[in-house]
């Protein structure tokens, strides 16, 4: 396994394995590898020839305030990882490496951000489609890996992807959870013994919403308020959204007559935002 910390490594790399007519899986991350990356790296491995894991904390996604700074960082412990798993190649860039001094152009979008998270989170998925569309244009991936956790990034790597004719396959792979039904996320490291304790109610009250509706609940209100109800009852004080928006479009629908996603976000303590959802065919 290769370690590339430029471009330039990457790009000769790449070149070397398409002259031999080989596939390419990209799985992009920020690092902290857990289950949930591991998971992407198993599908990529079985859907390529060669898998390349980008580590990098953009900050560029981070607003201010944001844990960009505390974010967790430990290219040893991932490259281990990332070894075991067999992955070929690890490009883990600096900063000034994918955004040297001058830089000036962005990929932005007009739909699917306003919603869910890009509302209290407004220069996010800028961020977001900026750095992906960098790293499709230095690696070249025929598939690229990225987990139903994040629905609205996937939406919108999906929606980039087809609106601006870019060559790669996008693979949406299933939410990894813990054992008590919590998201995997690399953010869970910021969880005290107690938030950590608390925090599966997240997907419990989500699990009760899906119910609502597979019982013929169609008042999005009804089951918003619900699930909020239920994350609220054990103490957690601060949720930054519980929404259900249309399955495509991701605007807010008040009646669910077909296929929604159902989505949200919840502070614990001061530090942590933990999202999750589910999405169901009606």
């Amino acid at each position: 396994m290769k370690i590339c910390r430029t471009i330039k490594e990457v790009k000769k790399e790449i070149s070397r394995w398409k002259a031999a007519g080989e596939t390419i899986g990209l799985v992009p991350t920020m690092g902290w590898l857990h289950e949930g990356h591991l998971s992407l790296i198993r599908n990529a491995k079985k859907g390529s020839d060669k898998v390349v894991v980008s580590i990098f904390v953009n900050p560029m996604q981070f607003g201010p305030g944001e844990d960009y700074d505390s974010y967790p960082r430990d290219l040893d412990r991932d490259a281990k990882l990332c070894k075991k798993k067999g992955v070929d190649l690890i490009f883990a860039p600096d900063v000034e490496e994918m955004y040297p001094e001058g830089f000036c152009s962005y990929v932005d979008m007009t739909a699917l951000t306003g919603e869910l998270c890009g509302k209290t989170r407004p220069i996010h998925f800028r961020g977001v489609q900026t750095v992906v569309n960098k790293l499709f244009n230095i690696v070249t991936p025929d598939n690229a890996y990225f987990g139903e956790k994040d629905a609205q990034q996937l939406a919108v790597i999906k929606r980039m992807v087809k609106d601006l004719n870019m060559n790669v396959k996008i693979m949406p792979c299933p939410i990894i959870r813990e054992e008590d039904g919590l998201a995997k996320s690399s953010r869970n490291s910021y969880l005290s013994p107690e938030e950590r304790r608390l925090a599966p109610i997240i997907h419990k009250a989500l699990d009760m919403g899906r119910d609502m509706i597979k019982n013929g609940e169609r008042d999005s209100g009804k089951v918003i308020k619900a699930i909020s109800d239920m994350i609220l009852s054990v103490g957690i004080t601060r949720i930054d959204y519980v929404s259900i928006v249309d399955a495509l479009s991701l605007k807010p629908v008040d009646r669910i007559e077909k296929d929604i996603l159902c989505a949200c976000a919840v502070y614990m303590g001061d530090s942590a935002r933990l999202i999750d959802n589910f999405s169901l065919e009606i």
